[in-house]
């Protein structure tokens, strides 16, 4: 109990530190440069230039995104990784997605608008943008079932670091 509480008080911790950071360096996401509409469907493998965190990142079931997001009228732009179009239209039932390590067997969070976590009902929910969690675990999956008994659930989509 107290474990849980403490990852999910960190969890919360790190989006707020990641949604922040740009407002930190002077609100860059306030200039008209960083204003431009983002688009619907950025791909999986990106100019090399750009920021992308994800770019070294072998995906599957997953493409990176670059969002916008207004809390509290201080527009943030970020990246993150969601499910591609086709995993995302399948049907799904009697489950929650969640983010699991297999090697560690630690769980990250998604974010839901601009909250974290642990677990979301519809594909269309999931986003990832712990990139520190995913950085650190060679494998990161996003497995749909019984976040208790993660060993059942079936993975939908995964994440592999390029070493």
């Amino acid at each position: 109990m107290i474990r849980r509480t403490a990852l999910r008080t960190l969890s919360a911790l790190a989006v707020t530190a990641a949604l922040a950071l740009p407002l930190a360096q002077g609100a860059q996401a306030a200039t008209p440069a960083a204003a431009a509409p983002a688009t619907a469907a950025t791909p999986a493998t990106v100019n090399a230039d750009d920021d992308n965190p994800f770019r070294w990142m072998e995906l599957d079931g997953l493409r990176a995104d670059f969002q916008s997001m207004c809390p509290a009228g201080h527009c943030v732009r970020f990246w993150s990784l969601v499910l591609t179009d086709d995993i995302a239209q399948r049907k799904f039932q009697g489950g929650k997605f969640f983010v699991y390590a297999p090697a560690t067997g630690e769980f990250s969070f998604f974010l839901d608008t601009d909250i974290a976590v642990r677990t979301v009902d519809h594909p269309g929910q999931v986003r990832l943008v712990d990139t520190e969690f995913m950085r650190s675990h060679p494998r990161v999956e996003v497995r749909y079932g019984d976040p208790g008994h993660p060993g059942r659930a079936r993975v939908v989509a995964s994440a592999t670091t390029l070493m």
